[in-house]
């Protein structure tokens, strides 16, 4: 069995990685994008207007992710309707009000007949 390849997502329009772990990580054809919050990319911070500026801004990031990646929110099957999943949690870093990740796949995609 040939060995899959794993390359690390990684771009300077996302915030980086608050963790020891990476902006996405793509295995052959898959992307997995960990946990956007809703921060500015440049100042770091999250962005005022509470939680439907951070979910605005959340995706934004996932979106400078996908691109980078070579893709778009149409790759995008794990957080759209209706695979998605939502966890309550005490507190999310930084004090965020909401954090969204997403699994993704790398080339062109048709629906079945």
């Amino acid at each position: 069995m040939a060995a899959l390849i794993r390359r690390i997502i990684s771009t300077a329009k996302a915030p980086a990685a608050i963790g020891p772990y990476s902006q996405a990580v793509v295995v052959d054809r898959t992307m997995y994008i960990s946990g956007q919050l809703g921060m500015d990319p440049v100042s770091g911070q999250l962005v005022d207007g509470g939680v439907q500026a951070q979910t605005r801004q959340a995706l934004v990031n996932m979106g400078e992710i996908l691109q980078t990646a070579g893709c778009s929110y149409e790759n995008v099957f794990k957080t759209n309707f209706p695979a998605r999943a939502a966890y309550q949690v005490a507190d999310l870093p930084r004090g965020g009000l909401v954090e969204i990740e997403a699994i993704a796949v790398l080339g062109p995609l048709s629906d079945a007949a």
